[in-house]
């Protein structure tokens, strides 16, 4: 057995489900202290984060990654169990072997590898791990990188983990994540019978204009490598329950995915003159879940783009699809962010699984990375 699948192994034994790391950190930080590594936990609330260095000085390169795992749903649907991991057929399986304890597992192997054959390495190469990517995400990655802010921490360059490839390992290059904001908009009305409406108000009535119009609203056409700006309505409730009573109140939940073309407070202003428009009685509460990022063409990019295409034998889509990652938290702080990792077929999913020569294959393509970018 090599030595990154059996590390992926030992990760997905601990029962990580977000946000209880298990033990994973610790694992990895007494590895990566025999190897030099100077490594710092740093807990907040019931989230562990990791912050691993090796070097000093500019530039900073960071690995970012999660230990923690979504919960496994019905056991029984398992063709092994989640949590005790098992090769079948070439493949390694197991809840995170592909998100994301397999490219963790080969982020510590490769850090070993680097700071052994370049003990002097230019810079400062690190290791953040975060037991909040798959939750909240309030005290996980967004809180290190506040403090990482009042220190005046700076990162260059960020590789995350996260599965991107679609059929093969390597054959796309994520350069950038839309933006999420999302929003619970209540109507309020007054209740009523059906009989009477004249006595009554229905806000679903009421809202369904503005919501038409907002759900058909055309944000913009793109920006360079992202699409356009979308609004998608995820779930609609009023009423008692009875067929014969006006509801006194709606909900509505909506999320857009938006381009670099906006900042979340210029759609919360749109959205709400809309709402205001049609007269509605209203109170809406919004999460800004993360700001879009892109990485324009530099050294993190054009070095990303030989080593994948070194390794699969063409040329990486570079692409922005996919949801958010907790990159969104690092390229704030001026990084440019990239994402590589595994397939992604299986996340989240029941026999969530990783080809076990693409995670034997992971350690050398992070290498190379750090070697190119930290020679």
């Amino acid at each position: 057995m090599t030595e990154v699948v059996a590390l992926a192994k030992e990760l997905i034994l601990r029962p990580s489900v977000t946000p209880d790391d298990a033990g994973c950190q610790m694992l990895i930080a007494k590895r990566l202290q025999r190897a030099g590594f100077a490594c710092e936990h740093l807990r907040f609330g019931e989230v562990d984060n990791l912050w691993a260095t090796h070097g000093s000085g500019a530039p900073v390169l960071v690995l970012l990654g999660h230990t923690d795992v979504v919960p496994p749903g019905p056991r029984e649907a398992w063709n092994s169990d989640p949590f005790v991991p098992e090769i079948r057929d070439g493949m390694l399986y197991g809840r995170g072997a592909a998100d994301m304890k397999g490219s963790v597992a080969a982020f510590v192997v490769a850090l070993e590898r680097f700071v052994a054959a370049h003990p002097r390495h230019s810079g400062t190469v690190a290791l953040l791990l975060t037991s909040d990517e798959e939750g909240e995400a309030i005290d996980g990655v967004r809180r290190v990188a506040d403090t990482f802010r009042t220190r005046g921490q700076k990162i260059d360059w960020c590789i995350t983990g996260e599965p991107s490839s679609t059929a093969k390992l390597g054959d796309l290059l994520r350069v950038g994540r839309r933006g999420t904001l999302s929003a619970t908009l209540t109507v309020k009305g007054i209740q009523g019978h059906v009989a009477y409406p004249e006595k009554a108000r229905n806000p679903v009535h009421q809202a369904m204009p503005a919501l038409t119009e907002l759900v058909a609203h055309r944000w913009d056409d793109g920006y360079e490598s992202f699409p356009p700006t979308s609004l998608q309505v995820s779930n609609v409730h009023a009423g008692t329950g009875a067929n014969n009573v006006i509801p006194g109140e709606l909900q509505v939940l909506f999320n857009l995915r938006y381009n670099p073309h906006w900042q979340a407070e210029q759609l919360e202003r749109q959205c709400e003159s809309v709402l205001r428009a049609h007269a509605l009685e209203y109170t809406i509460h919004w999460h800004r879940g993360g700001e879009p990022f892109h990485t324009p063409e530099g050294p993190l990019r054009s070095a990303a783009r030989e080593v994948l295409t070194r390794l699969a034998g063409a040329v990486p889509q570079e692409s922005t699809s996919g949801g958010t990652s907790d990159a969104r938290f690092i390229a704030p702080l001026g990084a440019q962010c990239v994402e590589i990792g595994p397939v992604n077929a299986s996340i989240h999913k029941v026999d969530e699984h990783v080809a076990v020569a693409d995670l034997e294959a992971l350690p050398d393509l992070y290498q190379a990375l750090i070697e190119r970018l930290l020679p």
